[in-house]
């Protein structure tokens, strides 16, 4: 009997079993036919983030950052090219400060950017400060 993993749609929020021995194939949405795990990272807010992280099987990872902010910024070109090469051993998730600001309280952060990995709504590490491609994969890996 093959294991099912559950996604949560990042169009529509819905919950979705995919046999994970199907998660290399794209799968898409039984509800609105969204890809469920697209090759970059998904913008979530206040009005979606815990479903999207506690109903997750895969591992959750959240940067939080704001537009002003120059690391942020800087660091946003490695965290998408992490979102390619990471799908889908986990999901990224991009968290504005500045438009999620009750979501940004509840985890305390008060730098960023500041990196979150999330495993069933739990959160399991983090990373405050900006970090190269390499050092971003290899801790989202661990």
């Amino acid at each position: 009997m093959s294991t099912a993993t559950h996604l949560v749609c990042p169009s529509c929020m819905a919950i979705n079993r995919v046999p994970s021995a199907r998660l290399q194939d794209a799968p898409k949405c039984g509800k609105c036919q969204s890809q469920l795990l697209p090759a970059k990272p998904l913008t979530l807010d206040d009005s979606n983030f815990q479903r999207f992280i506690s109903k997750s099987d895969l591992p959750v990872v959240a940067d939080f950052w704001a537009p002003w902010c120059g690391p942020c910024k800087a660091m946003a070109p490695a965290f998408e090219q992490a979102a390619a090469s990471l799908t889908p051993q986990c999901i990224l998730v991009k968290i504005n400060t500045e438009n999620a600001r009750h979501t940004a309280a509840q985890y305390g952060i008060r730098s960023i950017p500041t990196l979150i990995k999330f495993q069933h709504g739990q959160e399991v590490k983090r990373q405050a400060g900006a970090i190269p491609l390499q050092s971003l994969v290899q801790w989202a890996r661990n």
